[in-house]
């Protein structure tokens, strides 16, 4: 799209937002703006499944930091949560770790459909516009069998918006109109969302656009290749009767600009400015039948899903790049008594990864592909009214194709189990264990070519994840304290034609106090990743995990004596580490500070203004999850330095 045509866009959404923010009869009778609890734990009373034993260390992100963060990116989205890391700088190249490990190694699902398309390495498998989505879970380390084949050391759950979320009871039509600008790039975003419902059928749709230039780092220096170029789009139809509910959702992300030649690195070789053009595309469908009020021994759901990743770089030698996945589940809930179920069915996913190119020095036309066949049972119940306990089991054949034409038929058990046990009315301790059978994974696409070869993939074995947890949680009155110690080990860990074994270890700390017109929340992690034994750096645990440390993270929020305005802020820690290389950089620790005002007008209930200020004393660092910090030849991908935002919301 022509820059002409953003502004155009931009324009047209800045007079529609002027016009339904104007005072008039009709918005006043309009219902006030929602209401947000403050308490982020308490958005796990939307899991049905939240307070079982597997959900025991399952992060939530509540609806309120959602809100905040829907004019950001996928790092707002888990600022409070120092478990799950977020590093890349911008949304084309954002890469997941929970607890250490890549999101690549965990199931991830966008309503029910699988991810995790395996990508070009420089860019993220897993980009995702905060502005869709409704619920966002991290099942950390320790997945049930229901979670999916892939889901090695836990899994990542994003739901997005319902027509449900947006209208009120009694609404037929409504929707919200969302603008932004930060000063720092000069982005602007405009999104809108519209909803309807009428008798049994409702639909939903969104779009999203943002434009702008390079970031400017702390330093002041222009980050090349970093500027907003994305467009996002959602449609979702449902209809429910008597009982039965079918839904259909179709997401659709583009970001097609100048990047980086590598584009998770700021430069390489001292190099800045050495772009070239990425032209990227996400796509994710669903469709699903379910019975939402079933409370017996018949309680069914069925889900198809399709989703597909396309990273296309023309220049220099015509690379384009598609992962996609395709998949199924049948499944079955037989609850056995109010609070006793057993979840059984099958799954099925056929992976594929293409690399094609017709340039004349280095044609390609290359694939790999696996089809995995699944069985699964996990049940969830209470032997008595201190005790919870969750446990399953599943069996997985996978059919795999390489490059060269190898073919091999791999298959494995599945088993995990966790339990909570209220020690007191206070306290309760926590664990679980599980051992994973991965199949082999595809490979990045990009590195199709050095598995052409004979004999290409003869070492190469299923992976396999073993996981424990242990952990406590302590709650009296507003104040929550909790902690956990993980380990992760994957045996046969794939890098192209050979393999490795990987580990991850450490321990998570976390406090929450809320006292009615506010809240506050600290979390501490610390984790280590091994490959083979040793200490590992990004390079040697790329695609697997990151070299983290301890990083930390805190949040505050407090409503005034001004109706309608509250304030907030929060801080991005990580502490110096130690390479134990002597010939690598050493992690350098930062302290980010962020700030907000967020402020609802009496007489306009359906208008909320926000201003924020990202990095408020402009520090100059990477955040510690992105690539190659302690490399001399790389220079890293700097966050953005000091950022002041303005949002407005109007609601129709």
């Amino acid at each position: 799209m022509t820059p002409s045509a953003h502004s155009a866009r931009h324009l047209a959404t800045c007079s529609a937002l002027a016009l339904t923010a104007w005072p008039g009869q009709a918005l006043l009778a309009q219902e006030a703006a929602p209401a947000f609890t403050l308490d982020p734990i308490t958005i796990e009373q939307r899991d049905e499944l939240g307070a079982e034993a597997d959900r025991a260390t399952s992060m939530y992100v509540s609806e309120r930091e959602l809100e905040h963060a829907r004019t950001g990116d996928l790092k707002d989205v888990f600022s409070g949560i120092a478990s799950v890391s977020v590093g890349g700088a911008l949304p084309l190249t954002q890469k997941i770790f929970v607890n250490g490990v890549d999101m690549l190694n965990l199931g991830v699902t966008l309503d029910g459909t699988a991810q995790n398309n395996r990508a070009f390495h420089h860019v993220s498998a897993n980009a995702i516009d905060p502005g869709l989505l409704k619920q966002v879970r991290a099942d950390a380390t320790i997945s049930p069998a229901d979670a999916g084949p892939g889901a090695l050391a836990g899994s990542v759950v994003f739901e997005t918006v319902d027509a449900a979320d947006i209208l009120a009871i009694g609404e037929s039509f409504g929707g919200n109109l969302r603008l932004s600008y930060a000063d720092n790039g000069d982005t602007l975003q405009s999104a809108l969302t519209l909803a309807g419902r009428e008798g049994g059928f409702e639909w939903l749709l969104y779009g999203k656009v943002a434009d702008g230039s390079d970031y400017e780092s702390g330093a002041g220096e222009t980050i090349h290749g970093t500027r907003a170029a994305l467009e996002s789009y959602l449609a979702k139809a449902a209809w429910e009767s008597e009982g039965h509910r079918l839904e259909f959702s179709a997401q659709r992300l583009e970001d097609t600009s100048l990047r980086q030649m590598r584009a998770n690195f700021g430069g390489s070789g001292g190099v800045t400015d050495a772009l070239t053009l990425y032209d990227t595309t996400r796509e994710s469908y669903a469709l699903s039948y379910a019975q939402p009020d079933a409370t017996g021994l018949w309680d069914p759901r069925l889900h198809l899903g399709y989703s597909e990743s396309v990273i296309n770089k023309p220049e220099p030698w015509d690379s384009n790049g598609t992962s996609d996945t395709t998949s199924m589940t049948a499944e079955n809930t037989f609850h056995l008594g109010a609070e006793d179920t057993v979840t059984a069915g099958i799954d099925y996913q056929h992976k594929r990864g293409h690399y094609y190119s017709e340039n004349a020095t280095y044609p390609a036309d290359d694939r790999e592909s696996s089809r995995n066949l699944g069985i699964f049972a996990q049940a969830r119940l209470r032997p008595t009214d201190a005790l919870k306990v969750s446990f399953g089991a599943r069996y997985d054949r996978q059919r795999f194709t390489g490059v060269n034409g190898f073919e091999e038929t791999f298959s494995g058990a599945s088993g995990n189990a966790s339990l909570t046990y209220a020690v007191t009315e206070a306290l309760a301790l926590r664990g679980g264990v599980s051992s994973v059978f991965g199949g082999l994974v595809i490979e990045d696409n990009y590195l199709f070519e050095g598995l052409r070869a004979p004999g290409s993939y003869d070492a190469l074995e299923p992976v396999r994840a073993d996981n424990a947890s242990l952990g406590f949680d302590w709650n009296r009155g507003e104040l929550t304290l909790s902690g956990e110690v993980f380990v992760t080990k994957m045996e046969n860990a794939r890098s192209s034609t050979s393999t490795f074994d990987f580990e991850s270890r450490g321990f998570n700390l976390g406090a929450t106090w809320g006292w009615g017109s506010g809240f506050a929340r600290a979390t501490l992690s610390h984790s280590e990743v091994r490959v083979n034994g040793a200490a590992a750096g990004s390079w040697d645990a790329q695609d697997f995990g990151a070299p983290l440390g301890t990083v930390m993270a805190f949040e505050i929020e407090q409503e005034t004596r001004v109706t309608g305005l509250s304030v907030g802020g929060g801080l991005d820690i990580a502490l110096d580490e130690e390479t134990s290389d002597p010939t690598l950089n050493d992690y350098e620790g930062y302290t980010v500070v962020n700030a907000w005002a967020e402020y609802t007008p009496a007489s306009l209930p359906n208008l909320t203004l926000r201003a924020e200020v990202g990095n408020l004393f402009d520090v100059e660092y990477a955040d510690r999850a992105t690539y190659g910090a302690e490399y001399g030849s790389i220079t890293t991908l700097k966050e953005p330095g000091r950022t002041i935002s303005l949002v407005a919301v109007s609601r129709f």
